[in-house]
């Protein structure tokens, strides 16, 4: 029998700003978000649909956003990266972790539109959702990313420890730790 479902935690709900001065929303992800992740998407291209979920759907199926939208957030969860106005906010960035079998151990990923991409949210959100899964008594990551995606490599070998690597078939997996900071994360408002 699975643990019992967390309480949604408002407190990971805030603000953050990109090196732009552009500022989003960040909040924990809710089961009403399902048709969003679909159109989400459908709003990325082919190459980040593609570098995120090793390939390329003509959709997000229902029963995978329905998935990916229900989470535990405990053992799973994920975080959205919203703009615009709050009544209609556009959701540009997923960040999430997944439960492995290991219970100190979760799986990460994370896609950003493309819009959104290189403005610095990537660095903001994999720093919030290390900050929650260590909350939640995580404290390694696993990651599989193509091992064409240098972008993807580089902002984890930037802000994690790499504890270990390995390519296979195209895919390099990782097991990660986050990495101490010395000072006060940047760009995160008070909720």
């Amino acid at each position: 029998m699975g643990a019992p479902m967390a309480g949604y935690p408002k407190e990971l709900e805030g603000e953050i700003a990109l090196r732009d001065g552009a500022r989003l929303r960040l909040r924990p992800i809710r089961p009403e978000d399902q048709d969003r992740l679909i159109a989400f998407y459908d709003r990325l291209s082919r190459h980040t649909a593609y570098q995120r979920f090793f390939t390329v759907m003509k959709r997000l199926p229902p029963n995978w956003a329905h998935l990916l939208a229900n989470v535990d957030y405990e053992r799973r969860l994920a975080l959205l990266a919203e703009h615009g106005p709050p009544e209609v906010p556009e959701l540009v960035g997923v960040a999430r972790y997944d439960a492995t079998d290991q219970t100190d151990t979760a799986e990460i990923a994370f896609v950003i539109q493309d819009g959104w991409q290189n403005r610095g949210l990537g660095t903001l959100m994999l720093d919030a959702l290390l900050a929650a899964a260590e909350a939640r008594g995580i404290r390694q990551f696993r990651a599989y990313v193509l091992a064409s995606n240098m972008r993807m490599l580089d902002l984890l070998a930037r802000f994690t420890d790499v504890l270990e690597r390995r390519t296979d078939s195209g895919v390099t997996e990782l097991l990660l730790a986050r990495r101490p900071r010395s000072a006060p994360r940047q760009g995160r408002g008070t909720p």
